[in-house]
């Protein structure tokens, strides 16, 4: 049902349902024609700025773990890159980033990813889209989730949060740079040369 993709986009791009709570600037990349799918948790401040999504040293690390650039990320023709929340959520009282507001997936998700293309990869980026995307087939928390890559693969393939707060997760687990990332790499260079 591509057809009422272009509908849905600008019925997104103009929501207010959480006025209420923040400051409403919906980002979404996405078309028809995306081959790779990445669904993520919620825009940061500097993406609620720009309105460019992972535009942040997380979105480098991400690109760096595909092993693109930004050319080809934000070619919406090639990458869809979806929240599971469309705004900033704002801060909490410890400084990180609120979690995505649950009337956004429950208002969104569904009606989305019936229009939306058959992706050959998506791109689970976090709990939020574990427990949303995968429900439940999830391990339990990231690591294991992430851990259990190949259970997924090759059409799906969970991956912790790109930022340097997951840097002590990272060093925690060597198996993702060596074991995942190469496999993540060439998934993704095999499906951009089917696009």
């Amino acid at each position: 049902m591509v057809s009422g993709l272009p509908k849905l986009l600008r019925e997104i791009r103009a929501c207010r349902i959480c006025e209420a709570h923040l400051e409403p600037r919906p980002v979404i990349h996405a078309s028809a024609k995306a081959g790779i799918c990445i669904v993520a948790q919620a825009p940061g401040i500097r993406v609620h700025e720009t309105g460019i999504s992972f535009n942040d040293p997380s979105g480098d690390r991400l690109r760096d773990w595909m092993g693109i650039g930004r050319e080809v990320f934000y070619d919406a023709d090639l990458v869809a890159i979806i929240g599971m929340g469309f705004c900033f959520p704002g801060y909490s009282e410890g400084g990180g980033d609120l979690p995505p507001r649950k009337e956004c997936a429950e208002a969104w998700q569904e009606k989305l990813f019936a229009v939306l293309p058959s992706f050959k990869l998506t791109l689970l980026v976090g709990s939020y889209a574990f427990d949303w995307h995968l429900k439940d087939r999830t391990k339990g928390g990231v690591t294991e989730t992430v851990k259990a890559w190949r259970e997924y693969a090759p059409r799906i393939i969970p991956l912790p949060h790109p930022s340097w707060r997951n840097n002590a997760w990272l060093a925690k687990n060597p198996w993702f740079a060596s074991e995942l990332l190469p496999y993540l790499r060439s998934r993704v260079t095999r499906t951009l040369k089917q696009a």
